[in-house]
């Protein structure tokens, strides 16, 4: 049975002001609650979140979940930590400090204040998988010492202690496994393959590709993750996850190219560079969990998505 939390409460989101977070805080205020949004914009932009600024339901706290927070609140989004490759390799050190040390305040500020709270933990915690498409219960293939380690061993450490502080004291957690989303708001120099290829076909350049485009990657439009994340946090009792959400259709990585080309209408060639050390070589979602506990499944399509995002990168300018 799912909990009563649709009811009006005082909500965290950490990470509120980046690009999940803002489109979900909009979600929480638009149905009724209270959001304190937290975040040390590191990643995070004012701008995502200029728009809620005067609102009465609404409040913004700079601050780095590294260090300890002392709020009063009924749930809590963790989403805090820098999503993107150019962002999270900046400052590999301070990468894993939020993900293990920020899980640790958060987890304790949610056992102190005895509120249930969601981890957004990510596809990377099954590296280049072996197993494909991947299943919750498949366990991974991570290098622990390569430049993405950071994120990706940070992330697994804190689904680590996600379920020890489950274990050990009760607390209400819900684990979700995010796969690669996208949509307005990304950060158009963020690296990741949907603005890269997007601001490249804006400015008329060639799209980089790494490799020869076969690797495959899986999209899903935030609105479709977001709606995803409510009912996670909703969900019974009980039910901790992990929990993969994202669309299970896959592209190549030349598909994508090729769509955003005919989608811009631009002239762009595509170019082949070197492929990065430890980049996955397929990554899909098994969503039978998700479907099964939570009923959702994505609903935008790829090209639906990528027209929305095209128009957000259009209306910034570039």
């Amino acid at each position: 049975m799912a909990r009563e939390y649709s009811m009006a409460r005082r909500v965290l989101v950490t990470g509120g002001a980046g690009f999940v977070g803002s489109h979900l805080i909009d979600r929480l205020i638009e149905r009724g609650d209270e959001v304190l949004c937290v975040d040390n914009l590191f990643t995070g932009a004012k701008a995502n979140i200029a728009h809620l600024l005067p609102h009465p339901r609404f409040e913004f706290l700079r601050h780095d979940i590294c260090l300890p927070l002392f709020v009063e609140v009924d749930a809590i989004f963790n989403l805090a930590c820098p999503a993107s490759p150019i962002h999270y390799q900046h400052d590999p050190v301070q990468t894993t400090k939020v993900s293990v040390i920020g899980a640790i305040n958060m987890l304790g500020l949610a056992k102190r204040t005895k509120v249930p709270i969601l981890q957004a933990s990510t596809s990377e915690v099954y590296g280049d998988p072996t197993q494909h498409p991947q299943t919750e219960s498949y366990w991974g293939n991570v290098n622990p010492i390569g430049l993405r380690s950071c994120y990706d061993e940070g992330k697994r450490c804190a689904e680590t202690l996600f379920f020890d502080y489950h274990r050990q004291h009760g607390i209400d957690v819900k684990v979700a496994r995010i796969f690669n989303t996208y949509g307005p708001r990304m950060h158009p120099a963020d690296g990741r393959v949907v603005s890269n290829f997007v601001m490249q076909a804006l400015r008329g350049e060639d799209i980089t590709i790494y490799g020869d485009g076969s690797q495959t990657r899986s999209f899903c439009y935030v609105d479709d993750l977001v709606e995803s994340l409510l009912r996670l946090m909703d969900s019974r009792e009980g039910f901790t996850g992990p929990v993969n959400l994202g669309n299970p259709v896959e592209f190549t990585i030349r598909e994508l190219a090729e769509l955003v080309i005919e989608l811009t209408g631009a002239r762009s060639n595509l170019v082949q560079h070197p492929l990065p050390s430890d980049d996955p070589t397929q990554r899909r979602p098994d969503i039978s969990l998700a479907r099964a506990e939570l009923g959702w499944e994505p609903k935008i399509k790829l090209r639906e998505g990528l027209e929305k995002t095209i128009a957000y990168f259009r209306a910034l300018g570039n």
